[in-house]
């Protein structure tokens, strides 16, 4: 076996790690008072130098929030979002350096039902929160996560989104809102209060029904990250937001490309991790802190007396092993104590991913995912991967020789079920309220619009890989909001009618050969 020579026995010595006493990397005199990474220590001035500019460099490299406008911080509690409001509270000071010029609110989902919390507890952690909020004299609202099963079906209906400004028009609003203000200042916010409601005990044991009917912990922590984020949504159009600020950080999106990419979402991971994610239309989620790492947060906040909230989730207190989400971080975190470069390296990799399929923004209404908004990824080849899980799972659940059959519909295919059976047995049509009946349904051929829920397989149509895998993992769909299954029914009448008429549209090609005629 090849052996190390003595000569080279020094090439091999552990790197030196700097230490406090070491002088700061920046200002060259002060004592290093933290180490983020081996070679970059920092005194204590230099660093909160430092990670006040790289939140404001982030905001004016991509300039997304223009002069004036509304923005909603979604604070959870913890120690990113946390940091992401002290970031915008001394950008908003009148001596900042590049001083931010937006109007911010803020925004706290309480999940405190959906994981079982007392309403004791969710009170006293609001009431903590809304201590630190105060503090701050922006505008907030603290919104029970109840509240999702009220949405109307609009928020999974992308509106209209605004039309793209040219590169010269951010200077120029930044020249109005200055002349506008005065030199920049800032008229003072109205404060809101919102304190935490008593939510009805029977909503309450509806979340958690509906919760709960996922069968893993994987499911249910993407469901409720599902639920959160149509509720942010809704809160922000109500309000007036035109964009969302969400606290993820580098680590936490290190996690959550590793998670979407085992969980199949590898289409979505330019929205689900980019700075900017415009799948909503007029809402635009932005990720301001998505340069700094966990432990940056960590120090910045333990050294400058930034407070956050201990409010617990689903994955608390549990195995590693427990769901993928917390696997993967369980696997990152690990990986990232002894070589340091591992959520970095992940991080830049997610920057350069791009989608090979019809991005959210330009994709038409009925192409989008009906949870995720997203572009649906299951319009593949026949070769492809996706093809080939959807024959094992149809070869899996076909029954044996002799027991009685029916036929599996294919996800994603016209083949699925769209007459209502139900209407269909009783002989009434289900626009007509029993008086009248389209024909229809006494031939046996099903009725002109459906108004029962939507099966399972139904649901699957309208829903790209990653969703689909959720929803197998429920017991039943029906626990699912009504705006969901309401906007379901919406778009498989409309898939239903436009199968109808389809031999009578022209398409483009058509179209322009009798313009030639």
């Amino acid at each position: 076996m090849c052996q190390v020579g003595e000569d080279d026995h020094e090439l091999l010595q552990r790197a030196e790690v700097p230490g406090v006493s070491k002088k700061c990397v920046k200002c060259k005199e002060a004592t290093a008072a933290v180490v983020i990474r081996a070679g970059d220590a920092f005194c204590r001035g230099c660093f909160k130098e430092y990670f006040i500019h790289k939140f404001r460099a982030m905001l004016g490299k991509n300039r997304v929030l223009f002069p004036g406008e509304k923005v909603l911080l979604a604070v959870s509690g913890g120690p990113s979002s946390c940091s992401m409001l002290a970031q915008v509270q001394e950008g908003l000071r009148q001596n900042a350096h590049k001083k931010l010029r937006f109007l911010p609110g803020i925004v706290f989902i309480d999940e405190g039902g959906a994981v079982g919390q007392s309403l004791e507890d969710r009170r006293r952690m609001a009431a903590e929160l809304q201590a630190v909020f105060k503090a701050t004299g922006f505008p907030f609202l603290v919104v029970p996560l109840e509240q999702v099963l009220d949405l109307p079906s609009s928020v999974v209906a992308a509106a209209p989104a605004p039309s793209e400004r040219a590169a010269g028009v951010y200077k120029k609003a930044v020249g109005r809102f200055i002349q506008r203000d005065g030199g920049g200042r800032q008229a003072p916010l109205e404060r809101e209060e919102t304190p935490l409601a008593d939510v009805p005990e029977c909503r309450t044991l509806l979340l958690q029904q509906l919760v709960g009917s996922a069968k893993t912990l994987t499911a249910r922590e993407d469901l409720l990250n599902t639920l959160r984020q149509h509720l942010l949504v809704h809160t922000a159009r109500t309000e007036g937001y035109s964009k969302v600020m969400l606290g993820d950080s580098c680590t936490r999106l290190a996690v959550k490309l590793l998670t979407s990419i085992s969980l199949g979402r590898g289409a979505q991971l330019a929205q689900d991790t980019g700075f900017s994610d415009s799948r909503y239309g007029d809402i635009v989620l932005v990720r301001p802190m998505r340069d700094y790492s966990a432990k940056e947060i960590a120090y910045y906040n333990r050294m400058f007396s930034v407070p956050s909230v201990f409010i617990p989730g689903l994955d608390t207190k549990t195995r590693d092993k427990s769901s993928i989400q917390r696997l993967t971080e369980s696997f990152v975190t690990k990986l990232q104590a002894d070589f340091p470069s591992t959520v970095s390296a992940i991080y830049r990799t997610s920057e350069k991913l791009q989608t090979a399929c019809t991005s959210s923004s330009s994709a038409d209404h009925g192409d989008r995912c009906l949870l995720c908004m997203c572009a649906l990824d299951t319009a593949a080849e026949n070769a492809s991967a996706f093809k080939a899980t959807l024959i094992s799972e149809q070869l899996s659940q076909k029954k044996p020789p002799g027991a009685p059959s029916a036929a599996v519909p294919e996800p994603g295919t016209a083949e699925a079920p769209l007459e209502p059976e139900s209407a269909a047995a009783t002989g009434q049509c289900c626009s007509s309220g029993g008086g009248e009946d389209c024909g229809k349904a006494a031939g046996g051929g099903g009725c002109c619009s459906s108004a029962r829920e939507p099966e399972s397989s139904d649901l699957r149509r309208l829903l790209c890989y990653s969703c689909q895998l959720t929803i197998r993992d429920m017991s039943s769909v029906d626990r699912l909001p009504v705006y969901i299954l309401s906007e379901a029914q919406r778009r498989l009448r409309r898939s239903q009618m436009r199968e109808q008429i389809g031999e009578f549209l022209l398409d483009q090609g058509d179209e322009g050969d009798q313009r030639m005629t």
